[in-house]
């Protein structure tokens, strides 16, 4: 059993000569709540040469501005003393998130078309009213210079969407809205000059005006979405330490060449994959396996990049560069599953898909019709544009994203965060739920069982033992109420083995089972030697998460098929199925396995939902029909789940599924409210009745309609 080493040394780690200063960015995965922001601040604060530490607790990171002698290492040991969990992150790699761009760009289109379309209602009242003549052609004109200005610069979303959709010789929803708006835009100007009686200014910014609100609840649930390979490819540590001649000189990891030796610091993460040359120590390797204990190496023994080096100092011969490392190899798994993920097509695109032909057919109809008919280009081309106006999608524009906003708002007040805007359809659509262990149904933190079996002696023994270090083993016995024995001398942890003392003169060891002499268990065990006498063996759980227990019947009620894939041992996974009533069980599996398994089912016409957390997760998160993480989650886990669990209670999951079908059974109801609303509207468009005053009425009673219907979800 090992200990974290909490002072790791930077004497050795000067910075790179000539190198810029640049922020150092932490990750944070344990972070949850307002007083660890405090505490993550306040910590760094008191360190000399830290400038400004600045927290994101929906990004779990913390941002360093730094002198230049201050290390990520030193920082990262400075939040383990604190208790919290740290890793650097290579800032050149992540996502810019720091401002919202397209968001803000959207309000002010919004501001802008809803103020012009308030005031040219307002001058259409008087045209509505009876005004004749000349007060009728300028109420047209100072319309027409309110509105012209206001469409142009808040309508580009649409007309640039249109425009890339033609490029390629293709329909989007966008491209009627985009003719349906400059047609009216123009059709009311030259009917302005022309001193006619009726314009659609008014129309075409109310248009413009619902479909920017429409586009903007969907930009609010996409505006989390980020590339899960870019999270990973930043998990990469960006530099190391390179044995050469004897002395250590930090190294950037890019220019590492196989061969070459590093060593690695206690607390730090390997930077490559390598084989050790000399060392003992324990590595973590839940975030990329999902086993929940450490695990042993030693002299000859491969470890990859990303995992953590526990107790003892490593020497590492470099196996694989940076760019061909494991973790490097994981991004890549994932890049593949988010390009196959991303061919999903929404209820909305579906729509669309048959809408957008359907609309411009009708238009085109409507003036071939009254042409033949009256042979009055001008009546003609006035009706064509009161189609495409009457029949323009903005219930259909408002239908999916008002639905997503408001069963977000619901999901968020119970501790579930949407990160995509198909998120909800595509949850509403599985059948099968797969499940990590280490970190998903269970916390990961091993519990002593039945505490009451062991002799007091032994177990205050122990628990003195188990002080001394920081294994997870170790803290679940400290944890205990229980006095540890005093008058241990000696003391001293061997990395990779355990902790040994002397009692009254006497040896005892706390640690593996082959360095004390004891069987070796068949669940998760720590063992206690006493000079002369036989080795007792501690046995220990896992904690499951709460609301799994309630999780995993409902979801059986409910239908679905339940597995568990775990990169844990036999033993423990059979072990927590058992306990939760789960008959599917894959352990010992790769990330490469877990994704085959996720597409395997796919294959079989499963509809996917994946539960998980590390980067071993990562790729099945991706590949899965949808996917869900705990906020304790990595960062690359998180970012490339669809859904967040904000709590530790999972039993919210199943109330997350019914909300799904839910929102999908209120999505179709808008769709079919649109096309009633069409049924009613379209022969008075093509009859010639549709003036711009009944066009504004029903695009905007069509629109309250929908908006009003989609807030039943909540």
């Amino acid at each position: 059993m090992g200990a974290l080493d909490q002072t790791v040394g930077s004497d050795t780690e000067k910075p790179l000569t000539g190198a810029p200063c640049a922020p150092i960015i932490l990750s944070l995965p344990t972070i949850r709540c307002a007083g660890c922001i405090s505490a993550v601040e306040r910590g760094l604060a008191k360190e000399n040469g830290v400038e400004t530490a600045r927290v994101n607790l929906s990004l779990k990171r913390v941002t360093i501005e730094a002198a230049p002698e201050i290390s990520a290492d030193h920082l990262v040991a400075t939040l383990a003393a604190i208790g919290y969990e740290a890793h650097e992150l290579e800032p050149s790699l992540l996502a810019d998130t720091k401002s919202d761009a397209e968001g803000k760009a959207l309000i002010k289109r919004l501001a802008v078309a809803g103020f012009a379309m308030m005031n040219v209602m307002l001058l259409s009242v008087s045209v509505w009213a009876g005004a004749e003549a000349a007060t009728r052609d300028l109420m047209h004109w100072v319309s027409a210079f309110i509105a012209l200005p206001a469409i142009t610069y808040a309508a580009q979303p649409f007309f640039k969407s249109a425009l890339s959709a033609l490029k390629v010789r293709r329909l989007n929803m966008d491209v009627p809205i985009s003719l349906a708006i400059i047609l009216a835009a123009a059709m009311s100007l030259y009917e302005t000059s022309q001193s006619g009686e009726h314009a659609y200014f008014d129309a075409a910014l109310s248009l413009t005006f619902f479909l920017l609100a429409g586009r903007y609840l969907d930009h609010r649930t996409r505006a989390s979405a980020r590339s899960a390979a870019q999270e990973l490819a930043a998990l990469e540590v960006p530099r190391a330490l390179k044995v050469v001649n004897g002395a250590e000189v930090l190294t950037p990891v890019a220019e590492l060449a196989i061969g070459d030796v590093i060593a690695i610091k206690p607390g730090a993460r390997m930077p490559v994959d390598g084989v050790i040359l000399t060392g003992e120590s324990e590595v973590d390797r839940a975030f990329l396996t999902g086993e929940s204990l450490p695990a042993y190496v030693g002299p000859k023994c491969a470890v990859n990049a990303g995992e953590i080096n526990l107790t003892g100092p490593l020497s590492l011969k470099v196996t694989a560069t940076a760019k061909d490392s494991s973790l490097q190899k994981m991004a890549e798994l994932v890049a593949l599953a988010e390009t196959s993920r991303n061919r999903y097509t929404s209820l909305a695109d579906r729509a669309a898909a048959v809408y957008a032909p359907g609309v411009h057919l009708l238009a085109a109809l409507a003036f071939v019709g009254w042409m033949i008919l009256s042979g009055d280009i001008r009546l003609s081309l006035n009706i064509a544009i009161a189609v495409l106006i009457i029949t323009c999608p903005c219930a259909l524009g408002l239908a999916v994203p008002a639905v997503t906003t408001a069963a977000s708002g619901r999901l968020f007040r119970r501790g579930i965060l949407l990160k995509s805007a198909t998120a909800l359809e595509r949850l509403a659509e599985i059948d099968t739920v797969v499940f990590d262990k280490t970190g998903t149904l269970t916390l990961g933190t091993p519990v002593l069982e039945a505490p009451g079996i062991y002799p007091p002696d032994d177990l205050a023994l122990a628990v003195g033992l188990a002080a001394h270090s920081s294994h997870p083993l170790a803290n679940a016995l400290t944890a205990l109420d229980i006095t540890a024995l005093s008058g241990l001398t000696d003391v001293r942890e061997i990395p990779g083995h355990g902790i040994e003392a002397r009692l009254n003169g006497a040896l005892v060891r706390l640690g593996r089972a082959s360095w004390v002499g004891a069987d070796e268990a068949t669940q998760t065990a720590t063992h206690l030697l006493r000079d002369g006498q036989n080795p007792v063996s501690f046995m220990f759980k896992d904690t499951v998460r709460p609301g799994i227990a309630e999780l995993i019947p409902a979801l059986q009620k409910l239908g679905f098929g339940i597995h568990l894939i775990t990169g844990d041992s036999a033993p423990a996974a059979q072990a927590i199925a058992k306990r939760l009533g789960i008959d599917n069980v894959a352990a010992n599996v790769t990330p490469q396995q877990k994704l085959d398994i996720i597409e395997g089912l796919t294959a079989d016409g499963k509809q996917v939902l994946m539960v998980g957390d590390g980067l071993n997760d990562t790729a099945a998160l991706t590949a899965a029909h949808v996917s869900i993480s705990p906020a304790s989650a990595i960062d690359a886990a998180r970012t490339a789940s669809d859904i967040v669990v904000l709590g530790s209670d999972f039993s919210v999951l199943s109330d997350c599924i019914k909300t799904a079908r839910s929102a999908r059974a209120r999505i179709k109801e808008n769709f079919a409210l649109s096309a009633i609303y069409n049924l009613i509207a379209v022969p008075f468009a093509l009859l010639g009745f549709a003036t711009p005053l009944m066009a504004a009425l029903a695009m905007s009673t069509s629109s309250i309609t929908v908006t009003l219907n989609s807030w039943r979800v909540r």
